[in-house]
């Protein structure tokens, strides 16, 4: 059976923050075309003014053979309306990204994609809790 040809599809996320021990989840939809990429998250707010609701993000960038680059961009007025500076490496299945997400001069922290139809989220997130 032929695996994915590139990033397009649904994907599970996992995100750190400093100092803070459980991995806030997301999900986001690529879109993979000649290299570049387009697509969206969602997420529920950890900390912030929109602690436990809903926030939404679009995303710009693009694959490198194995490297990954992307920005993503809150929507809304309200905080979280910056961007965040993603980088990662793609494994050579092309079912998990794994890298760093930051905020130039402020945060940073670790980040994990795993393909819908991946190893399970639950078992990515103990895994990368523990890392």
């Amino acid at each position: 059976m032929d695996g994915p040809k590139n990033l397009t599809g649904v994907w599970q996320g996992l995100f750190s923050y400093p100092r803070m021990y459980r991995a806030a989840g997301f999900t986001a939809t690529l879109i993979e075309a000649g290299g570049h990429l387009t697509g969206s998250t969602t997420e529920i707010a950890v900390g912030g003014p929109r602690d436990g609701t809903a926030v939404s993000a679009f995303l710009s960038g693009r694959r490198t053979g194995s490297r990954v680059t992307f920005t993503k961009q809150y929507e809304g007025p309200e905080p979280p309306n910056h961007a965040v500076e993603y980088e990662g490496t793609l494994a050579g299945d092309l079912m998990e990204i794994d890298g760093r997400w930051f905020i130039p001069g402020s945060w940073a922290g670790r980040f994990l994609m795993i393909r819908s139809g991946g190893r399970s989220v639950e078992e990515a997130r103990q895994a990368f809790e523990r890392a």
